[in-house]
């Protein structure tokens, strides 16, 4: 029970910091959307007259303020005057040499559609600035269109540009009032409840380490692993709040605060030694562990309590572990001169228990973080203008690029057709077809039905909510907008659902807050019909672009996206060196730096192809892709504990000559599986696959004018390799030994890291080796569900060259191999 204690109290955590999150969240958009409401509903007739389009005032609202903090909230602000730059301006240009009395239906589209291309086209121009300039276009040009001769081609843009800036300024008084948001509590909070969160787990891990029975540690790394996913969200919640952390050195330069300014970078590594630590436990055969004595373990206990006294003082001020002092050394050195005499110190079954310890002497290691700037009040004031200054060049220096060019069609052609059909419908009403398009740009492929059918969804919900919410405060008009508190409350959790998520929480909270908020728009069920009506027009001239110019399914992208991911891998792999310069090294880290940016866009790819509907496609897999998306995670924190352990032996390099050749046996191994998995991987049909190689069989033959029998080749793939992988892993062992074993006595220190490094280094290589197995096994999955008819054996590329009378054949099955009941694949040439 006292075990479950920590563990239940870190729930009760979250679930009150969730709830806290979310109701934060709701009051801060009701609180932005009644001073719009105010300020539009009963303000002056002045002002009135200047702020004409208070739904537009409220659409900004929700795009800047949505669960946003003031840091957030400043720089939508700031984006909200560069897409006014974009959208307004270029707008009265076009109204003035046009005049609006000349607007027709079809020319209103195309002059929507041309903006919008010019507004989507650049690649560093940010999408919540793209979303409103976007909105700014269409109501511009619409609602001249429906005005006539009536609109001033001047006043007319910049009342929408007043509209945006009321509900800009909304936001930021929202998120001062009664007190500041800022995102720097925010992260404090989430930095607390994670460093709690990485103790317990650390000390779980500790204890499994330590057990002194067989049973316990698998209940100790069972409780730690029921806490990794909060760790993981919590970190990536820490993460989403760095840049707007940047954005509020200013407002809290009355606080003294040196804070990390990138404190997910030193967690993030933290977060990959714990998981180091539990693949280390997970693959210790017997327990108690056989390196720790009777003697030993006491003096190890005093180790964790050191270690788990440094995690739980690990401040945001000095987001870094301090280095190890020389008690700690000395520990260090204990746990590994002082072993059972029975039991050799450098073997392969002791493999998993030094890697353990190398991952706590991570622990020691500060790393090579810039040191925080100091936020006194002139410096605070000099990188403030000088960030204004950066994301201004970055929107003016308008960058293109060749990629742009199709999702700039697709957002042009969707908004163009959006306006066109929205009109064509109804004229009065057409702002509303156009404008969900508008402000839903996204930044890059997403689930396009899904996406659209919870913004549908969430339309018509708030929609509906909002016409129940004018009948009951009928009477009560000047207080119905009281009534928007719980919505804007159950629209927060919706946000936080996977059901809805982020589309349809924002959507839910519009089409609410244009109902209640509304004026002059008839009555609410008429305007609530039209709306909807429109959405759907809107949403559906969306999809169809969607789908004529993006015919590539997620599902295809994800079987490309597998290839490029094994090919980084392969670099990376290639990359592990045992001599080397520390050129080298960073060659290593930059490698896996791309593995990691192909992985997440692997990642992104697997999660649109699992809500992709099938139609008359094969469905997709989604377990074998979620089980290679998991090998392939822990092939990068295998190479990423290779480079920490290649950095330790860095300056024992030169005496480790004769270890070279053993690393590159396991290293190429690993290298010509993924190569072959990389093939093997892009295979579209085994029959046709089949039918192409006995086509060039057949045209060998012909030219070479012989047949016969050239020889029987074997193929024995992974599954026969496992006792000449052990053999290779156990010499690389050996060898380890007795170079070690050269290191002087007076040289205990350097011994030690070489120990370490070392047998790390060898548990790395196996871990990959075992690892490839498993994306062979998923690759294979992944192959024979796209071809159930045929049963398959998955092997690798098969090369046989040969040469005769001056001619080259070369015979390459870079995919699968249909083997014989003898498992055998005869060439006849």
């Amino acid at each position: 029970m006292a075990n479950t204690t920590p563990q239940i109290q870190l729930s009760d955590d979250r679930a009150r910091a969730m709830w806290r999150r979310c109701l934060a969240s709701a009051f801060r958009t009701a609180f932005a959307c009644a001073i719009v409401g105010v300020a539009t509903l009963y303000g002056p007739k002045v002002f009135n007259r200047q702020v004409a389009f208070p739904a537009f005032s409220y659409v900004t609202v929700i795009l800047i303020v949505t669960d946003a903090t003031l840091g957030d909230t400043l720089r939508g602000c700031w984006l909200a005057l560069l897409a006014t730059v974009q959208g307004v301006c270029p707008a009265i240009l076009g109204l003035w040499l046009i005049g609006p009395a000349r607007l027709t239906t079809s020319t209103t589209a195309a002059l929507v559609a041309v903006s919008a291309f010019v507004v989507a086209l650049p690649e560093n121009t940010h999408l919540i600035s793209k979303r409103i300039a976007l909105g700014q276009i269409v109501i511009v040009y619409i609602i001249a269109f429906d005005n006539g001769a009536k609109t001033e081609p001047v006043m007319h843009p910049i009342h929408v540009a007043a509209s945006t800036a009321l509900g800009a300024a909304a936001c930021v008084l929202a998120l001062l009032l009664p007190l500041p948001s800022l995102a720097s509590f925010e992260v404090r909070e989430n930095y607390r409840l994670y460093i709690e969160n990485a103790s317990q787990r650390l000390k779980l891990y500790l204890k499994a380490f330590c057990a002194e029975d067989k049973t316990s540690p698998k209940a100790f790394i069972s409780q730690a692993t029921s806490l990794n996913k909060s760790g993981n969200k919590l970190l990536q919640s820490i993460k989403s709040k760095q840049e707007s952390m940047e954005w509020e050195v200013i407002p809290v330069k009355f606080i003294k605060s040196s804070f990390n300014q990138n404190p997910a970078q030193t967690l993030q590594s933290l977060e990959t030694i714990l998981r180091g630590m539990q693949n280390a436990l997970e693959n210790i055969s017997q327990f108690p562990v056989g390196l720790l004595n009777f003697e030993l373990k006491n003096d190890f206990i005093t180790l964790e309590e050191q270690i788990l006294n440094q995690v739980k003082n690990m401040s945001l001020e000095n987001s870094i572990l301090p280095q190890s002092d020389t008690e700690m050394d000395t520990k260090f050195h204990q746990t590994l001169q002082i072993t059972n005499s029975a039991i050799p110190l450098i073997s392969l079954k002791n493999l998993p228990s030094l890697f353990f310890i190398f991952c706590l002497k991570l622990l020691q290691t500060k790393p090579q973080t810039k040191q925080a700037p100091n936020h006194d009040s002139q410096k605070n004031k000099e990188w403030f203008l000088s960030k204004l200054w950066s994301n201004y060049r970055s929107t003016v220096n308008i960058t293109i690029n060749k990629k742009r060019l199709m999702p700039a069609l697709k957002c042009a052609l969707s908004l163009g057709f959006a306006v066109l059909f929205g009109l064509i419908y109804s004229k009065e009403n057409g702002i509303w077809s156009g404008l969900p398009v508008a402000i839903s740009l996204a930044a890059a492929r997403e689930a396009t039905f899904k996406v659209a059918n919870v913004k549908a969804q969430g339309t018509v919900l708030g929609t509906v909510y909002g016409v129940i919410g004018c009948f009951v405060f009928e009477k009560y008009v000047k207080i119905r907008f009281i009534s928007l508190l719980p919505w804007f409350i159950f629209s927060s959790f919706l946000r936080q659902s996977k059901m809805y998520g982020q589309a349809g929480g924002v959507s839910a909270v519009i089409g609410a807050v244009l109902i209640l908020g509304r004026k002059n728009f008839g009555t609410p069920s008429d305007f609530a019909i039209a709306r909807i009506v429109e959405t759907f027009i809107g949403l559906s001239c969306s999809i169809m672009v969607d789908i004529l110019l993006q015919p590539t399914r997620a599902s295809v992208m994800a079987k490309i996206q597998v290839s490029k991911t094994l090919q980084a891998l392969h670099e990376s792999v290639g990359s592990i060196n045992l001599i080397g310069s520390s050129g080298k090294l960073i060659g290593l880290e930059e490698s896996i730096w791309k593995l990691r940016f192909e992985l997440n866009e692997l990642g992104k790819y697997i999660e649109e192809a699992e809500v992709e509907p099938n139609f008359w496609f094969i469905p997709f897999n989604s377990a074998g892709y979620s089980k290679l998306r998991v090998s392939l995670s822990k092939m990068v924190d295998f190479l990423h504990f290779s480079g920490q352990a290649l950095r330790l032996l860095e300056k024992e390099s030169k005496k480790m000559d004769k270890l070279e050749n053993d690393l590159k046996v396991l290293r190429d191994a690993v290298c010509s599986g993924i190569k072959c998995f990389e093939e093997v991987s892009l295979v579209k049909s085994v029959a046709m696959l089949e039918r192409e190689y006995e086509k060039r069989k057949n045209d060998i033959d012909l030219e070479m004018g012989k047949s016969g029998k050239l020889g029987v080749i074997q193929w024995s793939g992974f599954d026969n390799d496992d006792d000449e992988m052990r053999k290779n892993v156990n010499s690389f062992v050996e060898r380890l030994d007795e170079v070690v074993g050269k290191i002087g006595v007076e040289k205990d220190e350097m011994k030690n890291e070489v120990i370490l490094g070392m047998s790390s280094l060898v548990y790395c290589m196996d871990g990959m080796l075992k690892e490839s197995k498993e994306i062979e096994k998923a690759i294979k999955d992944i192959v024979q569900w796209e071809n159930p008819s045929v049963q398959v054996d998955l092997h690798a590329i098969l090369s046989f060259e040969s040469r005769k009378d001056g001619f080259d054949v070369q015979l390459q099955l870079s995919s699968l191999i249909i083997l014989g009941s003898d498992n055998s694949l005869e060439l006849t040439l």
